[in-house]
């Protein structure tokens, strides 16, 4: 009897070490976790309607670097990881310290900083009508945060070469890339990520010819040359209050706003992905944009994470 005792005690203890994510890790632990970190969210966006877009962001810029571990909301300095020049512009860290309160008063120590980015991620998405899906959670959250680390994400200025590379080195295919960038369906982008673009852009200068005529004036109007960088603008041209796939129509059109996401028609693989969701027979075949994008969300969530014994779980979401 004692060594079947310490036989199943042995092989519990090594099932956590080895860790795994999945739909429903807190149903003994933490079984309201999901309902209070939605109820965050709601509160947040009924007086800031950019709050989606935002938390959606938050999660891809956290999974990009050293994995999906809540990373990028330690505030520990100057060095810290938020401050990275390649996190200028992301946001929701005080959404995240007040859904991270509201669990720890309900279920102490239990619940990572990480998932509550990835199970927040998934409200945003839905909040802006978009598909629901399934957030697989057991994350623990990461002990490093040092800003050299974010250097390598992905920016609106890089080609699609070294976008498919930089997604590929994080397991995610031609497909995921462009799902992903299809997120840009909500929210804004700042002039400051323009200005190359429409007033210098490499080689020769001038703005990017892949920029529909039609559209050009209006961005210049919005971003004037010396003007204000601060100034924003909607990424999804004629519709960025709703998740849908116009974005991708807007790529195929010359409309996209951002230099990566016009990218996405210029290479053969990615170019058939972004036309599959506009087939006269895609309905048919079942090809969903919805469903796709749940599916590039869920396998996201999953890079490199932290799981069993490995890293911890903050009491806190910004500090060790």
């Amino acid at each position: 009897m004692v060594l079947v005792f310490f036989i199943v005690i042995f092989s519990y203890l090594a099932g956590i070490s080895q860790g795994q994510l999945r739909v429903g890790f807190y149903e003994s632990t933490c079984p309201n976790v999901e309902p209070v970190v939605s109820a965050v969210v709601r509160e947040v966006a009924a007086s800031n309607q950019n709050i989606a877009p935002v938390l959606l962001r938050l999660h891809f810029h956290d999974c990009f670097v050293q994995g999906c571990d809540g990373s990028i909301l330690i505030d520990n300095g100057e060095n810290a990881e938020r401050h990275a020049f390649g996190h200028q512009g992301v946001g929701g860290f005080e959404v995240m310290e007040r859904a991270k309160a509201q669990v720890e008063a309900m279920c102490p120590g239990v619940v990572s900083c990480a998932d509550i980015v990835a199970l927040a991620a998934r409200d945003a998405v839905v909040l802006a009508n978009g598909p629901s899906y399934e957030v697989e959670t057991g994350r623990r959250d990461g002990v490093i945060s040092n800003l050299s680390l974010a250097e390598n994400m992905p920016d609106v200025s890089d080609s699609i070469q070294v976008l498919k590379a930089k997604f590929s080195d994080k397991g995610l295919s031609e497909k995921d890339l462009v799902v992903l960038s299809a997120a840009h369906t909500i929210g804004t982008t700042a002039c400051f990520f323009m200005t190359k673009r429409l007033y210098n852009f490499f080689p020769g200068g001038g703005s990017d010819p892949s920029i529909n005529p039609s559209l050009l004036p209006e961005l210049m109007a919005t971003c004037p040359q010396n003007g204000n960088v601060n100034v924003r603008l909607p990424i999804d041209e004629g519709s960025s209050d709703a998740f849908d796939n116009q974005i991708l129509q807007n790529i195929r059109s010359g409309f996209a706003v951002l230099r990566s996401d016009a990218s996405l028609y210029e290479d053969a693989v990615t170019r058939s992905v972004v036309d599959s969701y506009f087939g006269m027979f895609s309905p048919f075949l079942g090809i969903s944009f919805e469903a796709d994008f749940a599916n590039a969300m869920v396998k996201m969530g999953r890079i490199d994470v932290l799981t069993g014994f490995q890293g911890t779980i903050r009491r806190v979401c910004s500090a060790f």
